[in-house]
C-alpha cells in the first residue's frame, strides 16, 4: 500500500502490461490511491480485466506487434 499521504491522488498514471501480473497489481494500487489509471496491454481484454479490479477510469488496448 502506498499510503494516503503520498500526494498521488488526482494524478494520472500510464501502466503498461495492465491486464496481468505486476502491471495489474500496480494499476490496482494506484487506483486505490485516487490515481486515474490509463492501462495499456496487448491483451484485448484489458478493459474487462481492469473493470473487474475496480479500475474503470481509463483502459486502452494496444495491438500486438507482428
Amino acid at each position: 500500500m502506498l499510503g494516503s499521504t503520498n500526494g498521488l491522488s488526482g494524478r494520472t498514471a500510464i501502466v503498461t502490461g495492465a491486464a496481468g501480473g505486476i502491471g495489474s497489481a500496480i494499476a490496482r494500487a494506484l487506483a486505490r490511491e485516487g490515481v486515474t489509471v490509463v492501462g495499456l496491454d496487448a491483451a484485448h481484454a484489458v478493459t474487462e480485466v481492469l473493470a473487474k479490479m475496480g479500475v474503470s477510469d481509463s483502459a486502452v488496448t494496444s495491438p500486438t506487434p507482428r
